[in-house]
């Protein structure tokens, strides 16, 4: 009698963590699109600065528009008069690295924020998954964990710490800085692209990974209730 009585109750509560799954799985991927787009964004910010495509100007306007997106003190207005304006070899179908600077700190918003919530939401699915006992277990906690490893690896840890500990996500002061810093040797090229394009590399490939480890989660639990 009580197993009957289970049953139906049973079936109902794994409808609504299916239910919930769906949700949870439309929303992870939503995060996944946009956290890679932002990655891509910053990368090509990166290798457009490099490249000298948009070279760091050094007049004012430029270097107050950067002092003002990263919170820090501009020249005196008495540079403004004495400095040229932008030319045309500053900048790149009219964007010069003003208009950069504002873009990647606008992206590294975003980049936390949706780095975040892909996490959470991988957390979320986790707990749906042991309240329901659906099962997939094992790719899920996998995912969780190569998102939180990715999150941590993301924040801008310099701002705290310093160059005692790197983040992946760079202020427009810092790809100044980096880039139009004199090479003494191969090191100082090899350290550049391995804090830009290398820790990159790395942040994208762990959310990839988590990724692909909670789709295989998805057809787990749908191999396992008979839905394919």
């Amino acid at each position: 009698m009580n197993e009957n009585q289970a049953g139906p109750s049973s079936l109902l509560d794994t409808t609504d963590c299916l239910e919930a799954i769906g949700v949870l799985r439309g929303w992870k991927n939503f995060f996944f699109i946009i956290t890679v787009l932002c990655l891509l964004l910053l990368q090509i910010c990166f290798w457009v600065v490099n490249m000298r495509c948009i070279p760091p100007s050094n007049n004012a306007q430029s270097s107050e528009a950067v002092n003002k997106v990263a919170g820090e003190p501009s020249e005196p207005a008495e540079a403004e008069i004495q400095e040229p304006q932008p030319t045309q070899a500053d900048s790149l179908f009219g964007i010069t690295f003003a208009h950069l600077a504002m873009v990647i700190c606008v992206v590294n918003g975003v980049l936390v924020l949706t780095g975040a919530l892909y996490c959470l939401t991988i957390l979320l699915a986790l707990k749906v998954s042991l309240v329901g006992r659906l099962g997939g277990i094992n790719h899920i906690c996998r995912a969780f964990f190569l998102s939180l490893v990715m999150l941590i690896l993301l924040l801008p840890w310099q701002k705290v710490f310093g160059c005692v500990v790197l983040g992946a996500i760079y202020s427009p002061c810092e790809l100044v800085e980096w880039c139009s810093a004199e090479t003494s040797g191969i090191f100082d090229i090899i350290l550049r692209y391995l804090r830009f394009t290398g820790y990159w590399l790395l942040i994208l490939l762990l959310l990839i990974f988590s990724q692909l480890r909670s789709a295989r989660w998805t057809k787990s639990i749908l191999r396992r209730l008979e839905v394919i």
